[in-house]
């Protein structure tokens, strides 16, 4: 059922993978598989490469710009107080940027700190993985502000 998470990026490319916002020119734009800070999406490199160093200069900062646009439609479509980029790799070895929108309504005791730092339970838990009905409005907003930004680019 879930077949599509083996390989995201190839899902992606061949249309299996529902999470996928937009393609931009570094690769795609997906929305989170969790949701508990809504607005959360990730910028999965396509093709495939390992890290953020692998690239050359000219295709980095194609990486990097649309890693900005991805986090300015999702300011401009969630209004969240700021937005966090997070590069990582090391659960799944291969270049992604993760985009977190950040809200004055979080708790105290995390909101200064980096979303890794949230429970284990808003990771795992059901009620915050990315549904259509709950979640599909956001993805849609942030779908038509980044066409627009990418629109503009052209």
């Amino acid at each position: 059922m879930e077949d599509w998470k083996k390989d995201r990026i190839g899902s992606a490319e061949n249309g299996l993978n529902p999470l996928v916002i937009c393609r931009m020119r570094s690769g795609y734009a997906v929305i989170g598989d969790t949701q508990f800070l809504p607005g959360y999406c990730v910028l999965l490199a396509a093709p495939r490469i390992d890290q953020l160093h692998d690239l050359d200069d000219i295709n980095r900062g194609i990486f990097l710009q649309d890693m900005g646009l991805l986090g300015e439609a999702v300011q401009k479509a969630c209004q969240p107080r700021r937005v966090n980029y997070s590069i990582l790799g090391n659960t799944d070895p291969f270049l992604h940027a993760h985009v977190f929108p950040r809200y004055d309504w979080e708790p105290e005791d995390v909101k200064p700190y980096p979303v890794w730092l949230y429970p284990k339970e808003k990771w795992t838990d059901k009620q915050y993985h990315y549904n259509e009905e709950n979640h599909g409005e956001i993805r849609e907003k942030i779908r038509l502000e980044l066409i627009e930004l990418l629109e503009r680019r052209v």
